[in-house]
């Protein structure tokens, strides 16, 4: 579904990708892990158009997209919840979702999965007309996810979900992740917190420095000796 070939971003003349490709297969959970400044963000919001590449392809669902505006890679069905949730706090709950189908002309279709996100996170049912400002850091990262789907997309890319959250937030919207796998959208993760991500993957790359230095299954790099000693804490 995404194929990412020799990717290159720079900020001026620092280099924050350097080189990197990836694929994301449909219905699979992959994830990227790395610690900050491995590349990781700038490769979704590359992927997703609010960034221009320096040099690499980027395909998606058969078709070459970079260089191609945001808002009509939105539309191709390819939404991005992005780091830090960057929600409108003085708009409602409902109108926060509804701005994630601002694309969409199926008021039908769009009512539907209104319903389908309030069934997923009951809490902004309950809270719809409450300014979203008012909302805990876990509340808003619904909301965040709860929006990009509402653009119905094809693949979601997630940029840290689990950031600034409780323990017990953090694995309500990992199990989310999970429901929205079997609903058939498939998902590329960038956490930091490798060991939450690595155990929901199908498969996985290491990102460090702007570069894949290790990819393999998710089971599998959770029992690397490398990735235990860098990212998961263990000697």
């Amino acid at each position: 579904m995404l194929e990412v070939k020799d990717l290159k971003v720079a900020y001026g003349r620092v280099r924050a990708v350097k080189g990197i490709s990836f694929s994301v297969e449909q219905g699979q959970v992959v994830t990227l892990v790395g610690t900050n400044g491995a590349g990781k963000t700038t490769t979704l919001k590359t992927i997703s158009g609010l960034l221009q590449p320096e040099s690499g392809e980027i395909w998606f669902d058969g078709r070459r997209i970079d260089g191609t505006p945001a808002h009509k890679i939105l539309g191709l069905g390819l939404a991005h919840s992005p780091e830090g949730r960057k929600i409108f706090p003085r708009l409602t709950v409902e109108d926060n979702l509804k701005l994630g189908a601002f694309a969409r002309r199926d008021r039908a279709g769009v009512a539907q999965d209104l319903e389908r996100v309030y069934t997923l996170f009951d809490i902004l049912r309950q809270r719809r007309t409450q300014p979203a400002g008012t909302f805990s850091g876990g509340e808003q990262q619904m909301l965040a996810i709860g929006r990009a789907m509402m653009s119905r997309p094809k693949l979601l890319m997630l940029d840290e979900p689990s950031m600034g959250l409780s323990p017990l937030m953090m694995q309500r919207i990992m199990s989310t992740i999970t429901e929205l796998q079997q609903e058939g959208v498939t998902i590329l993760l960038v956490e930091q917190n490798a060991q939450a991500a690595l155990s929901l993957a199908d498969y996985g790359y290491v990102l460090e420095v702007g570069q894949v230095v290790l990819q393999d299954t998710g089971k599998s790099l959770l029992t690397d000796d490398k990735v235990r000693k860098a990212y998961l804490g263990e000697d």
